[in-house]
């Protein structure tokens, strides 16, 4: 068997393990709320079990999840002006998956605000779980109070001191430092920055590998996360999951029946039920395997020979698409985090949901191509906030559905990415042959 091969199986594996730990704490945590009447025993068990178990797993994530987004977003970038000759094609590839991102996240926060499928639990118990979060996250929440708000929130994203963004978490900051920097790959001579670029692409090898490996710990931290939520807020938990599944596959469903065919009709000259029509193998493909990578034969093989395109930036631009047009996985943050500070009762202001929304569309370009990949961006994203991070334990448990109709949302982007693009490029700009 093959190192992919056994790489894919044990992905696969890894994702049942999730989802049976994701059971096993739900049933575990109702019966607990059922039955147990709010016993003492169970807040000693939530605060000195399964609450540090839960910590640990976050902490890990948090201390790898800095140097994975900076260095995913910097070769992501980079990456667009890598042939010389598409360094045209590259910039115009940069600036439509931002606002496409841009479209897709702005969406998903309007659903998610307009529906509100976190509202209604118990207010009471939402902050019990807030307070007994640990001093960690309690710092966290005071910091998010203190948010800049106004101007001061638009001039402190450009960051006066890398370092110290980073060494306060300030993920915005970072973030845009991270795609100036990208951004000046594009700019300058590759042979003069080529030994920074492997410097850098090992950064973000060796982060992807160590989250490969904390995610291994998922299906434990899944369980602890489920049974600390199920034990607090029992049946309520059934109900707000439901609705943010809903709410979820609403987005997306907009965003690829609404937005990609006024895309396509409107800058892609093309008819968005025959482009559908010609692209189902791949649609199909990125369904089934839940990764924009293992597809990306498929979407070539698509674009060559059904959708006609130019060949040379149906590579560059499907290639690149496979890890920084991202837009279904954008949205799915967007949806989870305003879901989350919806169900534990955080009153989110106009300004820290445009910063949601910021980090999202650069998260979307910047996530790691692991099992749960966007995980650590949401983990942050809920501390950024003052959110319990430990709440991403309610959605992981049905990421895999959530996983498969996102990935083939983005996907399609590509490939719609690539029919604009292809559409927008002058022939004389693409290299003879």
């Amino acid at each position: 068997m093959s190192a992919g091969t056994q790489d894919e199986a044990r992905e696969h594996r890894l994702h049942y393990w999730m989802f049976g730990g994701f059971l096993a704490g739900l049933i575990l945590g109702l019966v607990v709320y059922s039955f147990s009447g709010g016993a003492p025993w169970v807040g000693w068990v939530t605060s000195n079990v399964t609450g540090p178990i839960g910590q640990i797993f976050l902490r890990l994530l948090f201390m790898l999840v800095i140097p994975l987004l900076v260095s995913a977003l910097v070769v992501g970038v980079a990456e667009m002006g890598e042939i010389r000759a598409l360094k045209s094609v590259g910039v115009r590839t940069l600036i439509y998956t931002i606002i496409v991102s841009s479209i897709s996240v702005a969406l998903s926060l309007a659903v998610v605000n307009l529906l509100k499928p976190g509202a209604g639990v118990d207010p009471d118990a939402a902050r019990a779980l807030l307070e007994t979060s640990g001093a960690g996250a309690k710092a966290i929440v005071d910091r998010a109070g203190e948010a800049k708000t106004g101007v001061d929130a638009i001039v402190n994203i450009v960051p006066s001191n890398f370092i110290q963004a980073m060494s306060e978490n300030d993920i915005l900051a970072v973030m845009f430092f991270a795609l100036m920097f990208g951004i000046g790959f594009l700019l300058t001579d590759p042979g003069r920055t080529q030994v920074l670029r492997n410097g850098i692409e090992g950064v973000f090898e060796i982060s992807m590998k160590l989250i490969g490996v904390v995610i291994r710990m998922a299906p434990l931290a899944i369980f602890c996360f489920m049974f600390n939520l199920a034990a607090q807020f029992g049946w309520d938990l059934i109900i707000r999951l439901s609705a943010y599944v809903g709410v979820v596959l609403l987005a997306l469903a907009l965003q690829m029946f609404g937005v990609f065919p006024a895309l396509l009709a409107v800058l892609g000259k093309k008819n968005p039920v025959a482009f559908f029509r010609e692209t189902q193998e791949a649609s199909v493909m990125a369904f089934a395997t839940a990764s924009s990578n293992a597809t990306l034969p498929t979407a070539l093989r698509v674009a060559d020979q059904r959708l006609k395109l130019p060949k040379p930036i149906a590579r560059f631009v499907l290639t690149i698409g496979a890890t920084a047009n991202q837009n279904g996985t954008a949205m799915f943050e967007g949806v989870t985090v305003i879901f989350l500070a919806q169900f534990f009762g955080v009153d989110l202001t106009l300004g820290q949901q445009v910063t949601v929304m910021l980090i999202c569309i650069l998260g979307g370009i910047g996530t790691a191509g692991v099992p749960a990949g966007s995980l650590p961006v949401i983990a942050l994203i809920l501390g950024t906030i003052g959110v319990p991070p430990a709440g991403i334990g309610l959605v992981l448990g049905v990421d895999r559905l959530l996983d498969m109709c996102r990935t083939t949302l983005n996907v399609v982007g590509d490939l719609v990415a690539a029919q604009v693009i292809s559409t927008r490029t002058d022939a004389s700009e693409l290299p003879p042959g």
